[in-house]
Order: structure tokens, then C-alpha cells, then sequence
């Protein structure tokens, strides 16, 4: 074969992969609220680098603010209960959930069972109403998407992915106990130097407090439940037509990418397959203004005339530092 035909052999190899890696194709199942806020900043990004983002979103969803103009696609799927009902629940759920913040650890925890309980019926019952809507899997279907990203709070993506035959890419900034990084990402998280998130606990514990999050860490591996998975399973096994359950679907995931850093988590194991993505949704810091001699002269004659001015009123009304202290309060 000749240099010239080589070269635009080579030319061709070098467009396709162009052309794959800038127009990209991403499904996206998301989970409502600051869940979305964390997301959409990835989602923006892969919007301006040429990537084809398309948002699964329920008829009751409050995803779209329609005071911004829309950078992605929007997909909206129709199911049995409207926008008031789904926002009156999930009203309840974060009001019991800030309540049940300032109860006692284990009181604390039952709670927060019963809540997922309730998230996991509602997140069944819209992924039931997506699977069995054929037009609306059939245009999935032939829209051939390279890969899903999915929030791992919500089910559901993970079937979307095995459906559709995709790679699947999950978001997740932690679950109680770790439990779904443990079962489904495999990471590690051992007991005696990484305290189980909601444990207040710190990575460096005495001996006593090691055997206290070993106990919070059989309580949620054998005990607690962030989803019902015996219906999961029979769910996800009647949509496949073979028996399997929610964890192995979500095993398969190509990619974690964790929501946090070590700056605000504990030094841990990681595999390959997992990034640390932590202060995405931060905005880049502004520089600072530049001082000039004159306004940091001028900044500190007003504080010390203010200080001036506060000693004379505390002298006058005979206020004491107690008072004042007791007014910071």
C-alpha cells in the first residue's frame, strides 16, 4: 500500500475518533433537587465541549427552570400522579428528614429507613410507567446512546442501561453506611481508621469508639435498607425475563464518580473505576480587588471610629462585657 493511501487511511481513523469522542451521545436519569444541581454542572460541561445530552424526566418533575434558557434535551415521559402531588411528598419526606436530624442516633436511622422505603415505592412506580411506555423506549431504542449517567440514589438507570445495551456512569456523593458503594461499586471502607457517614465519628478513634462503628457497620450491613430490594429484584427480573437483582445491575456500572473529596471525607481504598469529583458545582473564586493605600487608610479610620463610637455607648449605658456577650448569643 502506498505512503499516499496510508496517510488517508490514517485520516479517516483519525475523523472517526474526532468526530465519537466530540459528538458523544449521553442519556441522563436524574434525581430532583440539589441531587440535579450537583449533576447539571457535568451535564453543562459535556454540552459545551459538543456532546448530545438527553434528560429523562417525569411528567411531575421540577427539573426545568423556564426562566433559563435550555442547553440540553429534555424528555418527558407521562406518569399517573401530577407535579402537586410529587412536590407535596417530597415536601414531607425532607421536612421528617430535618426533624429526624435532632433525634437520638438510632431513632435518627429508623427514620431515615422508613423514608427510603417511601423514596424507593415512588421511584418503582416511575420506573415502571418508563419501562413499559414502548413509544417512548423505542425511540430510546434508536436513538443509540453511547452511554447513561445516572445519580445511584435512584434507581432505575442501571435497568435503562441493561435494557438499552449502554455503558452505564453513576453519580453519587454517599449512601448511608456506604452500603451502595460496598455492594455494588466494591470499594472498600475498613472499620477501624473509616467511620461510617452519620456516625459522627473522626478517622482517628480510640478502642472504644472502633467497637462502636463496628456496630454501626453490622447494623447497616445486615439490618438496614436504602431500598425494598426483594420487590427490586422480582421488578427488574419481570423486565428482563431472568432472574437477577438490584445490586448486580448496578455492579455493572463502567464508572463512579464521587461527589466529594478528601478534604471533606476520610483517607480510603479506591478502585480504578472510581473518581473523585468533589467542588465541580463550585464556581471559580473571582480574584480580589486591588487595595490601594488610600482605601485600607480610609478602611481603618472607619473601624476605629466605629470602635470609638460603640466604647462611648457602653460607657454611657453602662453596658459590661457579659452583656455584650450574652447578646452574641
Amino acid at each position: 500500500m502506498s505512503v499516499k493511501w496510508l496517510s488517508l487511511l490514517l485520516m479517516v481513523q483519525l475523523t472517526c475518533y474526532f468526530n465519537s469522542g466530540s459528538c458523544g451521545k449521553v442519556l441522563v436519569w436524574p434525581v430532583e433537587f440539589s441531587h440535579w444541581m450537583n449533576m447539571k454542572t457535568i451535564l453543562d460541561e459535556l454540552v459545551t465541549r459538543g456532546h448530545e445530552v438527553t434528560v429523562l424526566e417525569s411528567s411531575a418533575s421540577t427539573l426545568i427552570d423556564p426562566n433559563k434558557p435550555l442547553a440540553m434535551k429534555f424528555e418527558t415521559f407521562p406518569i399517573s400522579f401530577t407535579k402537586d402531588d410529587f412536590q407535596n411528598n417530597a415536601k414531607i419526606l425532607i421536612e421528617t428528614w430535618m426533624l429526624a436530624v435532632k433525634d437520638y442516633f438510632w431513632i435518627h436511622l429508623s427514620r431515615m429507613q422508613t423514608l427510603f422505603e417511601e423514596f424507593s415505592d415512588i421511584d418503582m412506580k416511575i420506573c415502571s410507567e418508563v419501562v413499559s411506555n414502548k413509544k417512548l423506549m423505542t425511540k430510546l431504542q434508536e436513538s443509540r446512546f453511547d452511554v447513561i449517567l445516572a445519580d445511584a440514589v435512584g434507581p432505575c438507570g442501571e435497568l435503562l442501561a441493561e435494557v438499552l445495551k449502554v455503558p452505564l456512569v453513576y453519580s453519587l456523593y454517599f449512601s448511608p453506611g456506604y452500603l451502595v458503594e460496598k455492594r455494588s461499586g466494591r470499594l472498600s471502607f475498613p472499620p477501624s481508621y473509616v467511620p461510617v457517614m452519620l456516625s459522627e465519628l473522626s478517622d482517628h478513634m480510640t478502642f472504644m469508639e472502633r467497637v462502636k462503628n463496628m456496630i454501626y457497620v453490622l447494623y447497616f450491613d445486615y439490618w438496614f435498607q436504602m431500598y425494598n430490594e426483594k420487590k427490586w429484584n422480582q421488578f427488574y427480573s419481570e423486565v428482563l425475563g431472568k432472574p437477577t437483582t438490584l445490586v448486580e445491575l448496578m455492579g455493572k456500572a463502567e464508572m463512579w464518580l464521587i461527589r466529594n473529596y478528601w478534604d471533606f471525607s476520610f483517607p480510603r481504598p479506591r478502585l480504578p473505576n472510581v473518581e473523585f469529583v468533589g467542588g465541580l458545582h463550585c464556581k471559580p473564586a473571582k480574584p480580589l480587588p486591588k487595595v490601594t493605600c488610600s482605601s485600607l487608610f480610609f478602611f481603618v479610620n472607619f473601624v476605629f471610629a466605629i470602635g470609638i463610637m460603640l466604647y462611648s455607648l457602653f460607657k454611657i449605658f453602662d453596658y459590661s462585657e457579659s452583656d455584650v456577650r450574652s447578646w452574641i448569643k
